[in-house]
């Protein structure tokens, strides 16, 4: 196993300076460098991370914080963060915690304060426990996903645009009698996303005249979450709606469910609407508003290490457009 010092004899240069270009601190003239990494490649010299930890003073660790691992948003947001850390060479330490949960409580007061990281990522972060105010005097550089983002930079979608998308579409084709199916009804604990895409909803109905039909089917957003949230809501044939927002994809698919075991024709007697474009979105024919969990990821480890490089530079905030995808959930009132 070839060492430091194999690396420095086959460059020609002192340890001290092979252990510079290899490490990045310290300047290194770049033929020298040139020269130091082609040794290392021919002999298959890997920097060892805590040696390479101790020369620049970063750990090699990236910390993320999600509120849940079993919502396909998260688990696609994670894949692009995983894929950007690996090309930079950091790990990635995962926090998954939910919202007003003492594990989440603990890991902001007492776990990330006492824990060395060269950034940090948080997904889903709840204004109402004041958490990224807390996040902040952990002190460590930090990106946010999602619409809150106050003193941070962060890469979101308009989550209330999405929200009157869907809702603008549905009355669009003539409905009137629109439900929001999914999100806690509990604002104090609701998720912030959650609650601008339900902000958007109300909006849209509003600006049509049609406040005195906004009704919220609360569930969680998940898809038996949706599934109970839509039987409870289609069990009582006078007041049914003809027409529904869903809060996410995975409670838009519970919701079709739903309608079908209880003999709702879909879109026939229901059309739905979703907000992610989940991988199951085409195998349902879910019309819904494309998001890029994916591309965020990858964009908030950019922009992490942006910040890292820069920790003085100004916030950003990237927003990303919402789209309509139009399938065969939706279609004219009967």
């Amino acid at each position: 196993m070839s060492t430091l010092a194999d690396v420095a004899a086959r460059a020609g240069v002192s340890k001290a300076t092979a252990s510079r270009a290899l490490s990045g601190s310290g300047y290194v003239a770049d033929d020298t460098s040139e020269r130091v990494h082609a040794a290392a490649r021919e002999l298959a010299y890997v920097v060892h991370s805590s040696a390479q930890s101790l020369a620049t003073g970063r750990t090699l660790s990236v910390g993320v914080i999600v509120p849940t691992l079993d919502r396909w948003f998260f688990s696609e947001l994670l894949s692009g963060i995983q894929q950007e850390l690996l090309t930079s060479g950091h790990d990635l330490v995962l926090y998954g915690s939910r919202e007003g949960s003492a594990e989440r409580t603990r890991l902001f007061e007492e776990i990330l304060p006492q824990r060395r990281l060269d950034g940090i990522i948080a997904v889903g972060i709840q204004p109402s426990a004041r958490e990224l105010e807390r996040l902040m005097l952990v002190g460590s550089p930090l990106v946010s996903v999602g619409s809150y983002a106050e003193g941070t930079s962060a890469i979101s979608i308009d989550d209330t645009a999405a929200g009157r998308l869907a809702t603008e579409h549905l009355i669009d084709l003539g409905h009137r009698d629109i439900t929001f199916l999914g999100g806690r009804a509990d604002a104090a604990t609701h998720a912030f996303g959650d609650e601008q895409r339900l902000a958007g909803y109300r909006a849209a109905m509003s600006t049509a005249g049609l406040e005195a039909g906004i009704r919220h089917a609360s569930g969680e957003a998940t898809m038996p979450g949706g599934y109970e949230a839509a039987v409870r809501m289609l069990g009582d044939r006078r007041s049914r709606p003809t027409a529904v927002v869903a809060v996410c994809d995975e409670v838009a698919i519970g919701g079709i469910i739903a309608a079908r075991r209880l003999g709702v024709s879909s879109p026939a007697d229901l059309s739905v609407v979703g907000i992610d474009d989940h991988a199951h979105a085409e195998m349902f024919s879910l019309t819904t508003v494309l998001q890029h969990p994916k591309e965020q990821g990858r964009e908030a480890v950019r922009m992490l290490r942006d910040r890292m490089d820069s920790p003085g530079a100004e916030t950003v905030h990237r927003v990303l457009p919402s789209e309509l995808i139009m399938r065969a959930s939706t279609t004219v009132p009967r």
